[in-house]
């Protein structure tokens, strides 16, 4: 793939299942869940920028460019990528959360040959039935379209989609990637995970 990728990493919200403590912290074999999503991402992004809207330095300590929602009230994943759209450099943008510890090492390949093979405004990932529309790759050129979808109090990540040209991408050989961890109970057993 040669196209240059800014990556979101998306630790903005308020981790309420995990009793409100910064899920992208919590330490999940001896390191902090954001952490192991940066390791896999490095080798794919050319850029990569942390939404964070609470522990700035903390997240700032990964030594890569922190951006916090320009929209109030931790409204959702989309405040987040409308944050790094704003900020990224590059054309394409990788969004993924900071609760995936182990996103495919070809997460962005794949999406972006399917992006490119069906002129998409956005690939997301999918296993199974199951779309998982915070592994997306899309198109800066979105970013106004997204700012008028907010401006008007869209908050929803599927009904924001339904309005674009989308392609899903099956990763149902790596469905176990896409596990995210929501409360101390599911990162428990992830110790123990292959």
């Amino acid at each position: 793939m040669s196209a240059e990728v800014t990556a979101i990493v998306l630790a903005g919200g308020l981790a309420r299942r995990m009793g409100g403590l910064d899920k992208g912290l919590q330490t999940l074999r001896g390191r902090p869940m954001i952490a192991w999503v940066l390791e896999r991402l490095v080798p794919q992004a050319s850029e990569i920028i942390i939404n964070a809207n609470q522990n700035l330095e903390q997240y700032g300590a990964f030594g890569y460019p922190v951006v916090s929602d320009e929209i109030g009230g931790f409204a959702g994943p989309l405040a987040g990528l409308h944050a790094g759209l704003k900020n990224a450099r590059h054309d394409l943008i990788m969004i993924v959360p900071c609760d995936s510890p182990f996103l495919p090492a070809d997460l962005v390949a794949r999406l972006f040959a399917a992006l490119e093979a069906q002129a998409a405004d956005l690939a997301v990932a999918k296993t199974g039935e199951q779309p998982h529309p915070v592994f997306s790759l899309c198109r800066r050129a979105l970013l106004p379209h997204l700012a008028n979808f907010l401006r008007e109090g869209g908050r929803k990540v599927d009904l924001w989609y339904a309005s674009l040209k989308v392609v899903e991408v099956p990763f149902d050989d790596e469905a176990e990637a896409f596990s995210n961890i929501n409360t101390a109970e599911e990162l428990r057993s992830f110790e123990t995970f292959p």
